[in-house]
Parts: C-alpha cells; sequence; structure tokens
C-alpha cells in the first residue's frame, strides 16, 4: 500500500530532500497534501510533477497574487494562510505527516497532526523544545519519529532496549563554521561567514544555529522528550566529519552509534518507511573513503549559547520558548548587520533575565510568550 505524506515546509531543504526520496519511494510513497511559505515558483511545478493535489501558501497575503496562482495552476487545489493549513491537517486524507517547518511557526501544525491521532515525522525542533509536555500528552497512540539526523541515530541505536539498559544518550555535533575560528576573530564573523556549514546543505536558521552551537542546545532539549530520559543522561560533543550521527551508551559499556555520510535523506527514508527499511541507492557510504574520526568536548568560551541552553533546559517551563524567540530575533538583527555575531549572546541574556518562570503553560501561552519574547528582543536595537 502506497503511504500518503502531507509535507510540511516542502521548499526548504528537508522538502528537497523528502522529494529525493519520494521520487525513488513512488512504489511506497505519495504526497497528497504539500505546504510551503510562499514560494509557489518553486512548490506548483512540483505538484504538476508528483501529482500532488493539494497546496497551501502560509504566507501569501495579497489576494491578487492568489487570484493569479490560481488562474496559472487551475488543476490544483490551492489554500492560502495558517489557517489552512491547520484545517488541512485536520481533514485532508493522509498516513504520516513531515513536519519540517522552520523555527517557531512550526509548533500549531505539531499539535493538529497529532490531535488528528496522526503519525508525525518531525522535523521541527521547536515543537518540543517549546510545547514538549504537551506534545507528549497529545501523542496518544500516534508514533512520532525523529527526523533529525541525531535524534533518527538514536532511535535506530536504541532499537527496543528498555531505558533502564541505557547509561546516556551522546549526541554529535559538527562544531559549526567557526570551530577553528580564533576568538578574537569572532567580532569580525559575518553573516555569509556564518551562512556556510562545513558538512551539510541546510536552511539558514539551522546553519546559522549550528554556527552558535544553539541547535545542539535544541537537541538535547528534543531528546529529553523523544526518549524520556533526564538531562543529567543527554550528553553532547563535537565530531567534527559528521559521520557518525549520534551514540547510546549502555549500562554494560558498549556504545552503538549510527553512521553514514551526512545526508538528511536517509533519516527522512527511515521515518517514512519505519518499522521497515526499504531498499535505497540514494545514500551509500564507502568506508575506504571517510577521513579520520575524531571528538572533542563543546567548550564554554566558544559556544556560551549551547551552555545556556543546557541551563535554561533544566529549568524547563516557559524559559525555552523565551530563550529560543530570544535567539530567532537575535540572528534577525545579524543577519541584518544590525549587531555583531558576538552579540547575540548578551541579547539572549537579556531577555531571559527579564523573564518570569511559568512552570506548565498552555498553548496559549507558549504562542504570546515567543512572540513578545521575540519582539522584546528585536526591540533592544533601534531600527
Amino acid at each position: 500500500m502506497v503511504k500518503k505524506i502531507a509535507l510540511l515546509g516542502a521548499t526548504g531543504s528537508i522538502g528537497g530532500s523528502c522529494f529525493k526520496v519520494v521520487a525513488e519511494q513512488r512504489d511506497h510513497l505519495s504526497i497528497s497534501l504539500a505546504a510551503a511559505h510562499s514560494n509557489y515558483s518553486k512548490l506548483c511545478p512540483l505538484a504538476l510533477e508528483f501529482g500532488i493535489p493539494t497546496l497551501v501558501f502560509t504566507g501569501i497575503d495579497d489576494t491578487s497574487l492568489q487570484a493569479s496562482i490560481r488562474r496559472e495552476f487551475p488543476t490544483l487545489r490551492i489554500y492560502f494562510g495558517k489557517d489552512s493549513l491547520l484545517s488541512l491537517l485536520l481533514n485532508e486524507d493522509y498516513k504520516i505527516a513531515l513536519n519540517a517547518i522552520g523555527g517557531s511557526n512550526g509548533i500549531e501544525a505539531t499539535f493538529a497532526v497529532l490531535s488528528r491521532g496522526k503519525d508525525l515525522a518531525l522535523a521541527n525542533k521547536e515543537s518540543l523544545v517549546m510545547g514538549g509536555h504537551l506534545v507528549k500528552k497529545l501523542q496518544g497512540n500516534a508514533k512520532i519519529l525523529p527526523v533529525d539526523s541525531e535524534h533518527s541515530a538514536i532511535f535506530q541505536a536504541l532499537g527496543k532496549h528498555p531505558l533502564s539498559e541505557v547509561e546516556k544518550l551522546i549526541i554529535t555535533a559538527s562544531g559549526g563554521a567557526f570551530r577553528r575560528t580564533p576568538l578574537s576573530d569572532f567580532p569580525a564573523i559575518t553573516p555569509q561567514m556564518a551562512l556556510k556549514h562545513p558538512n551539510w546543505d541546510m536552511g539558514a536558521k539551522v546553519t546559522l544555529d549550528s554556527a552558535t552551537m544553539f541547535n545542539k542546545a535544541l537537541e538535547v532539549m528534543e531528546a529529553h522528550w523523544l526518549f524520556d530520559l533526564p538531562y543529567e543522561r543527554i550528553d553532547a560533543i563535537i565530531h567534527p566529519q559528521s559521520i557518525i550521527h549520534s551514540m547510546v551508551q549502555y549500562v554494560d559499556g558498549s556504545i552503538l552509534a549510527q553512521m553514514s555520510v551526512p545526508d538528511m535523506s536517509l533519516p527522512i527514508l527511515y521515518a517514512l518507511s519505519f518499522p521497515e527499511r526499504w531498499d535505497s541507492e540514494i545514500v551509500q557510504t564507502d568506508l575506504y573513503r571517510l577521513p579520520d574520526l575524531s571528538f572533542e568536548p563543546i567548550a564554554k568560551e566558544r559556544y556560551p549559547l549551547f551552555h545556556l541552553g543546557l541551563e535554561v533546559a533544566r529549568q524547563g517551563g516557559i524559559l525555552p520558548t523565551v530563550m529560543n524567540a530570544a535567539v530567532e530575533a537575535a540572528m534577525k538583527l545579524f543577519l541584518e548587520q544590525k549587531i555583531r555575531f558576538t552579540d547575540i549572546p548578551s541579547l539572549v541574556y537579556r531577555t531571559l533575565s527579564q523573564t518570569m518562570q511559568i512552570t506548565d503553560p498552555d498553548l496559549k501561552t507558549i504562542l504570546y510568550t515567543n512572540e513578545t519574547s521575540y519582539q522584546l528582543t528585536l526591540g533592544y536595537v533601534s531600527h
């Protein structure tokens, strides 16, 4: 039977890898619904090529442009706006949703999918970072299948082992673009420099979060909710080659790792094929051509956002939402060259220091706090 997918974030890097997987696995997969922010010139032709009947663009508000798009692609059912996406997720025919919406914008889609009892292939870290306690309550019998390469690796290495046999999870990190940059050069880092990841082809947000290693703090939070382990049993280390995607250390001293050349197609394929494994030629790893593999700790002076993120994770409540929003806003200011790369941690800390803790926030509170924290951080810099 062909498995129908709702693909959210279809024009981003994860979406592109998903299309590659679906093209190879047409006997197993089809896309029944695809969503993007505004890139209709990319997604509409893909919809015709892959036979996707329904599209939604959440970021196109111009009614004249909406009418023009519908005239240009009359055979497609095209909707606009976030509310349309949430309604479609509650009503359209699909087996599993791949949520690859970037940043905090993806959390409501996660809630819509799970509230309907559908399986979720999750590439949106923020859903668990901001609302992990709510997601776990909402999950029910639906499966949440990790798409981040690190969590996919842990998921595969865990298999059916009980958590009582697990000593700790070990999340690997590339170290980002500035692993070897002298700290004295950090004030001169430009957005163009920060957007060049050494190993992965990712969107701007993930690439920037990798440069600061904030993404690893997010992944630690995500792992906490995905695998029901306390933060004391989740570690992160730098592995510059990005071949080992993460590891599980067991109580007997054994460490199981999942490895491959870096390509997001593989964790996407595994999430969509689970509990099976399907034949694929997309990602092939030649052991003889791999570089030497090395590991090193995550230095606090080089990656302060990672260590601040761990402190925030342990405190929980509303603070992860506040920090994530502050980082998103600070990154925007950095990309607009209104602040320096080295200003980002201080702006984030400033927002956190002005926050009153809420230990068990509901979704409405999370969304409101996310927006107010974002605007508060932007407001530190005159425009």
